[in-house]
Parts: C-alpha cells; structure tokens; sequence
C-alpha cells in the first residue's frame, strides 16, 4: 500500500487558471506576485501513485492536470473526491465548479428561476436546464407569471424593478413629438409671422393658432367626415390672416391640408384619430405631457415592456379620440398626447387596485392619483385640450392594463378573478371601439347623448352655452384660395 504523503503544497501559474479552491500550507518561498507563484508539489492521490519529484516543477504540473482532466480534486486536507455529480443533469452542482464552467454546467450562468405555482410555502427550485426559462412562453412572460419566485417578484414589485431597464418606446414618442411641435411652431410662423399666435386670439397654451393646428393634423370632424353643420362649402379665416374679426377667408380645402377635399367629395381624413397624439397646443401643453411621460409612462414601460406600452399608449390614445370626436363639439380642434398619458395612468390604478396588500403605502398612492386625475379633468377644459380624449384613455387604459399588465397573485382566488378581468377586457375593448367609430359616422352622434359635451366645454356666452359648433368667426371681404 502506497504511503500518503503532504508535499508543501502547489499553486498554479495563475489562482484563477482551474477555478478550483483548496486549503494550502504556507509557502515555502516569500510571495512577491500573489498571480505568478511556484510551490513545491501536491501529495499523489491515488494508491500506489509515487510521489512527484518537490523540486520538479514540470512534473507538478503534470501530476496536476492529469488529476484536472480526469475529474479528480482535493479537500482542504488533500483527500481525494470526484466532481462527477456536478455534470450535467444533476442538481448538486458545486458553486465555484459552474463559476468556471466546467463539463458544460450553466447553472450558475443566469440568475434565473422558476415558481412552479404561485402558492404561498411553495419553494422555488433553482432553474437545472436553462432551457426551462427559454421555454416560457412570451405571452407568459407579458403577464408576469412563471419567471421568478413569487417572493422574489414581489420584492422587486417594492422596489419599482420592472421588466426592462430602459424605456425605448417614451423616449422614441418624446423626440418625434419635439420634432412635431417644432414643425408646427414653423407653420404658425410663416402664416403669421411668429411662432405663437397672439392674434386674432391668443392661444392660452403659447402655441400656433387654430387654423394652424388643423392644417397640420388635429382632430376636428368637418375635415374628417360630412358633417351637416359645417358643410364643405363653409369659409375659415385664412391662416395668415391676424385681424380681429378676420378680414381675408380660404376655402375648407385649404383648412383641412393633406391635399384636401374637392368640392363634390365627402371629408375623409380618418388619420386625424391618430394624428393628434403627436401634436401640442403649445408650450404649457407639451412640457405637461412630456413630464408625465418620461416619468410615470416610463415606469410604466418599464414595469409592462415595450411592447405591452406600446399597444397601451396608441390603443388609449387613438380612443381618446374616437371619443372626443363624438361628443365634443364638432367646430373646436382638439390635439396632444393626453389621452394616452390618461392611458397610462389608469395602467398605474390597475397595479393599486391589484397589488395593494403588496405595494408600499398604497393609501398614499391612492390619494396622489386621485389628486392627478382631478388635474388633469381641469386641464381639460382649457381650449384645444379635450376632457373626452381624457376619459376615452382612461378608460382604455383600464381595459388594456388589465389585459397586459403582469399581475402578482398570491392566492387561487385573486388569480381567478384577475383572469376574469383579463378575458371580459377583451371583448369590452373590441366593441367599444366598433360602437363608438360607426356612432362618429352618423349624421348626429349628439344624439346618442346630448348632455356629453359638458364634459369638455363650461357653458359660457362665448361658445353659446355649449351648443352648436363651436365655431366663431366673420367673413367679411376678400377670399383667397
């Protein structure tokens, strides 16, 4: 039987080079560079194996790799053990083995796991194939669930990690609505000859002049369907026109922009639906919506992805729209991005209501959404700002957030009923939309509910109460075309 020996012991040319750790005797020799060392050799590990030469260096080495690359190690006191149950397909394997990567285990290469159910006591095994989280489907994934722990969701719920670490999509909207409202000011400022328009009426946003916005894309039905109030033949104060009552008048062609309508033809610049979620009334208008979209859309992005954000914010804002086209009065442009902001607002009441034995104060949240939601109905019945396109989002955005947005349940029951929710939102959202686009293309959609319009306009002298159209102007002497 082979005597078993303790050499002094050996490090390699590098302490990172095996990704292995031991328990070694001091050095025989002072340590100038902790990376680049040589000691004398390691015992033999198998009987009847001669001890490696101390003073041969190269057989060292050789006695080291031979025992690396037959899977064989040593303990902190030089006893021989196998890493085999750390190959692949088992559960046990070492830290520091797939650290380094060794007989191809990744279990340590991702910091993923997987809740097996979302009952509370349940533990979550660490991930043993990483395949297991590639097969989570995307759809899964959107909704919350399968990824992570419940305990793990949950704290990160707390502390505001989302899903994505940037939010693309809301810095993507905040350049292009820059951009637009720079083009706009251009407009006005050609027409008029300053960026802002003062006169005939000053705009209270800072921002171009009616006229203005609706050449460039606001929502305003007589440019978008027949509208027998306002009929095509009907003549608007020109755009360059600054006199107070107007003094120069242009054909609705030239008002509505984008080529036009003919005479003999039926408005039908559906686009205004969407159009106005990238234009601003002005100055005040823009930095108001900006601010609330680089802060509570972005976490809403964050938190949803930007794909779920993205299907939100145009879902919410396009339906603002439909909705304010239906109520609001007919003659009064409407722009901005409000109606999808409102979107993401009501996303930030889903997570409330569904997560409020889970979120961090959430009597003081309430109250602060309740706060901005007052607010932001104020501002909507400044002019060129829409309450309905307000509403419309909100609404909107409470349907998509429960559609999309990842939910934590921590019991059977909440599961259940959010499931409810999700599969009832869908149908919901469908013929909303389909009842409220063909009520917009009859001749009247006032009569589907005659005392809407307060919602959006304070009935003054000014707008004749809030009847009719909106519209006040004077034709007088000349007319351009």
């Amino acid at each position: 039987m082979a005597n078993y020996t303790r050499s002094p012991p050996h490090y390699p040319e590098t302490l990172t080079s095996y990704g292995d750790t031991s328990s070694h005797y001091p050095p025989t020799e002072p340590l100038t560079d902790p990376t680049h060392v040589n000691h004398g050799p390691i015992s033999p590990l198998s009987p009847g194996e001669p001890t490696p030469n101390p003073h041969d260096q190269n057989a060292n080495d050789d006695f080291y790799n031979r025992h690396m690359s037959s899977g064989t190690d040593v303990d902190e006191v030089y006893n021989p053990y196998s890493d085999e149950p750390a190959k692949p397909g088992y559960s046990d394997a070492s830290l520091v083995h797939n650290a380094a990567g060794f007989s191809g285990v990744k279990d340590y290469r991702d910091p993923e796991y997987i809740a097996p159910a979302d009952h509370p006591g349940e533990s979550a095994p660490l991930v043993k194939d990483m395949g297991a989280v590639a097969s989570v489907s995307p759809w899964r994934r959107l909704l919350g669930g399968g990824r992570y722990p419940l305990e793990q969701r949950i704290d990160q719920k707390r502390r505001g990690i989302g899903r994505q670490r940037y939010p693309f999509v809301s810095w993507v909207l905040t350049v292009v609505m820059v951009a637009v409202f720079i083009y706009e000011l251009v407009v006005n400022s050609q027409q008029q000859g300053t960026p802002v328009s003062f006169h005939p009426v000053v705009n209270p946003m800072l921002g171009p002049s009616s006229s203005a916005l609706i050449n460039v894309g606001a929502r305003f039905p007589p440019c978008m369907k027949d509208v027998t109030t306002v009929p095509i033949s009907t003549q608007f104060p020109c755009m360059n026109d600054t006199a107070n009552p107007p003094d120069r008048i242009c054909t609705f062609e030239s008002l509505c922009g984008f080529g036009g309508v003919a005479a003999n033809e039926t408005p039908d610049q559906w686009w205004r639906f969407i159009t106005p979620i990238f234009l601003h009334a002005g100055f005040v208008h823009i930095l108001l919506n900006l601010l609330a979209q680089l802060t509570a859309g972005a976490q809403v992005e964050k938190e949803m992805g930007s794909a779920g954000f993205f299907l939100l914010y145009f879902a919410a804002g396009i339906f603002g729209n439909v909705l304010g086209g239906n109520f609001s009065l007919v003659g009064v442009p409407s722009v901005g991005a409000s109606g999808a902001i409102f979107g993401t607002v009501a996303v930030a009441w889903v997570d409330l209501l569904a997560h409020w034995r889970v979120v961090y104060q959430p009597g003081r949240r309430l109250v602060f959404l309740v706060i901005e939601l007052v607010l932001g109905i104020a501002v909507g019945f400044i002019p060129y700002v829409d309450n309905f396109a307000h509403l419309g989002g909100l609404l909107m955005g409470l349907l998509f957030g429960m559609m999309l947005y990842p939910i934590i349940s921590q019991t059977p029951r909440h599961k259940l009923i959010v499931w409810v929710l999700r599969i009832a939102a869908i149908p919901l959202a469908i013929v909303l939309f389909v009842v409220l686009i063909r009520n917009f293309y009859k001749s009247d959609p006032y009569a589907a509910c005659s005392w809407c319009r307060y919602l959006s306009c304070i009935p003054t002298s000014a707008n004749n109460q809030c009847k009719g159209t909106g519209l006040s102007y004077t034709t007088t002497t000349s007319t351009n075309t």
